[in-house]
């Protein structure tokens, strides 16, 4: 049933290839405007990234790669999709590899002061391995954002995605985890995992997770906070919220 859910949404959802190259597929007005709203509820959380050594995952073409590069950090970058390592390596003059974390080598110059996995994780067919991974490559904090379902139990929701869409999942199989199975997974391999008491000012972000029937959006999201050491700060939560806030 929830497979059959999940890609009736994917029919429905505006995030779709409008396009033949990578760089036109992630250009539509609908998934500028979703990036625009993370990096903006990135940044809010006052988690400063100045000067670190970034590593992100599932990179795209490069959209949020700016975040980082804007604040001085020395910055790797990997990506899946062939055709998009190479729209990367034409954008970038960063280190970049071709990495599809269903499937991870290893990650020259790990461990990674900052990991960001925004976006990745709901395209994978293997996330619990996945995190893992991460987890190995990460020696501080680890941001991560990714398509969830709503319940309180621990389940993975396997679903199938449009293989041949750039901006899907590489191996045509991706997930649709619900909040406490991701926070238990990070928690395997960070001591310290957070979620932040406030949301993105995007329709995707749910306020409350107690009510589903509220959700109008094709798809819900969620951010979480993984850390090695702990992090003071208000904003974050080390509790599982049953309900956010959009951030100021």
């Amino acid at each position: 049933m929830m497979k059959r859910l999940v890609n009736k949404a994917l029919k429905r959802t505006r995030h779709a290839i409008v396009g033949t190259s990578p760089g036109v597929s992630f250009r539509s007005d609908d998934y500028l405007r979703h990036n625009a709203r993370r990096l903006e509820h990135l940044a809010s959380l006052g988690i400063d990234v100045s000067g670190k050594r970034v590593l992100e995952v599932g990179a795209g073409i490069g959209d949020h790669s700016h975040y980082y590069i804007d604040r001085g950090c020395s910055l790797t970058i990997t990506e899946g999709r062939p055709e998009n390592v190479d729209h990367l390596r034409q954008r970038y003059g960063l280190p970049i590899q071709q990495l599809d974390l269903d499937q991870p080598d290893s990650v020259a110059g790990a461990p990674y002061e900052v990991v960001h996995c925004y976006g990745l994780l709901y395209h994978l067919s293997r996330p619990a391995e996945a995190i893992a991974f991460l987890g190995r490559q990460c020696s501080g904090v680890m941001f991560l954002e990714t398509c969830v379902s709503f319940g309180d139990e621990r389940a993975v929701n396997l679903v199938s995605e449009e293989a041949a869409n750039p901006t899907q999942a590489v191996s045509g199989t991706g997930c649709r985890p619900t909040r406490p199975w991701v926070f238990s997974e990070l928690q395997k391999h960070f001591p310290h995992v957070y979620i932040p008491r406030t949301q993105p000012n995007h329709a995707e972000f749910p306020l409350d997770w107690t009510a589903p029937e509220k959700h109008t959006a094709v798809l819900s999201r969620a951010v979480f906070v993984a850390s090695k050491s702990a992090i003071a700060n208000p904003v974050l939560s080390p509790e599982l919220l049953p309900r956010q806030v959009r951030h100021a």
